[in-house]
């Protein structure tokens, strides 16, 4: 989940990334042979300065990046590996996707056995772990970003709604979700032309990854129908839908993005990533929006890694130039220019990153909140079709906006359709 900002950002990072160059020029390979290193990744990560500056340490070595939707891209993945043919050297991997390509690990280079053991302190453990198979012997991906999860929010949208506007106090008109619907409740009476969210389903998501056990339990079975928390997901985010607190878009499409312009909705679910969307797509609301806690406590929605196909033809250089781009510098490099925050701890006393604010955020320390929620995420177990259960899931929620389903009806279809992903 990346966005096109990193593009824009590509000429401020690469002023500061020239100044480390000679940082790359260690790893040199071996020998001379012209490489050609193909990344697929979905949406732009903003890696582009960081592979000038790689290139340059390493002339031998040419990166070509090719970038898909978030689930074009998966899917894409997931035909490539079947058919042996059109893999990358280097794939993006989501958590959404993640247990899918672990539980066949047998399709990608066990980074353990290219040296990737030796920096696993390197990472979150949890961050570690999520990499690995099922059977821990063998590692597919170095973890990139973690989306330790906050609420982002319109000032001008809360003040005209009545609302505090100060991040402390919007904090603490939030403690749970319930909470937070009250709130909506509250921003809809007072705002009946705008909304309190932008969709219901990252709610619903929020509220379930911050739940000790999701739609998997630990034996990867399917818990959606009997686990309470995710029952208990639906029906507050069906109360929100009711009160007419969502704005009924889709995330990721032209219309979702469009809403960030048009300032028709309030707040966000805003793990770290989110918040280069936000600037992104909002460019005249600089200053309006700030960064509160979350309801409900911590959680992490997002975070990806990168992985090696067996049909990459150069695993050693691949191996190296992730092992690089994954090092807690670049990460660093890579949240101050993008928001994707950092899964490597060794920078969470950084007070480079801790001390980080954006004045489009007013200021908000993004460095000190994300921090901070990064290190209370209590990992959860993440099951092999994760990202397929949540998309079923939102769009029965989707069916129930659009007036297409009641909610017992959508609820009965969502686990009649995730049975069969069982």
């Amino acid at each position: 989940m990346r966005t096109s900002l990193r593009r824009m950002l590509a000429p401020i990072m690469v002023a500061g990334l020239l100044a480390t160059a000679a940082c790359g020029s260690e790893e040199q390979p071996a020998g001379n042979e012209k490489i050609t290193l193909n990344v697929a990744l979905f949406g732009d990560f903003g890696f582009k300065p960081l592979y000038e500056e790689y290139q340059k340490a390493h002339p031998n070595i040419t990166i070509k990046e090719r970038i898909s939707d978030y689930a074009a891209h998966h899917q894409s993945l997931i035909s490539h590996l079947a058919t042996n043919s059109g893999a990358a050297d280097i794939e993006a991997v989501e958590i959404g996707y993640l247990s899918s390509f672990t539980a066949t690990p047998n399709r990608f280079h066990n980074l353990l056995d290219l040296g990737a053991g030796e920096l696993e302190s390197q990472w979150l453990p949890w961050k570690w772990q999520q990499g690995l198979s099922t059977d821990k012997k063998t590692l597919i991906g170095l973890g990139t970003d973690v989306g330790g999860m906050a609420m982002c929010y319109r000032t001008d949208l809360f003040q005209a709604a009545g609302l505090p506007t100060d991040r402390d106090e919007v904090s603490k008109l939030w403690p749970t979700w319930e909470d937070y619907v009250a709130t909506g409740k509250r921003y809809k009476a007072a705002a009946p032309k705008s909304y309190f969210m932008e969709a219901s389903g990252n709610m619903f998501r929020a509220m379930v990854e911050q739940a000790p056990t999701g739609v998997y339990d630990d034996a990867d079975k399917l818990i959606v129908d009997g686990n309470a928390s995710v029952k208990k997901a639906w029906d507050l985010t069906v109360d929100a839908i009711k009160s007419d607190q969502s704005a009924k878009l889709s995330a990721w499409t032209p219309e979702w993005s469009a809403a960030f312009g048009k300032g028709t909705f309030a707040t966000i679910v805003c793990p770290a990533w989110m918040t280069a969307y936000i600037e992104t797509n909002a460019k005249d609301a600089a200053g309006k929006w700030d960064v509160a806690a979350v309801p409900g406590g911590a959680g992490s929605m997002g975070g990806s890694h990168l992985a090696l196909p067996k049909q990459g033809k150069h695993a050693k250089e691949a191996y190296e130039l992730i092992k690089w781009l994954t090092a807690p510098e670049q990460q660093k490099k890579i949240f101050k220019a993008t928001g994707n925050f950092p899964s490597t701890p060794s920078l969470y006393t950084d007070p480079d990153l801790t001390g980080f604010s954006k004045p489009f955020f007013n200021n908000a320390p993004l460095g000190k909140i994300f921090t901070a929620s990064a290190q209370a995420v209590q990992p959860q177990h993440q099951g092999p079709k994760q990202g397929d259960v949540f998309n079923t899931i939102g769009a029965g929620l989707g069916r129930i906006e659009q007036g297409k389903q009641s909610p017992e009806d959508a609820w009965k279809q969502v686990l009649a359709d995730v049975a069969k992903l069982a």
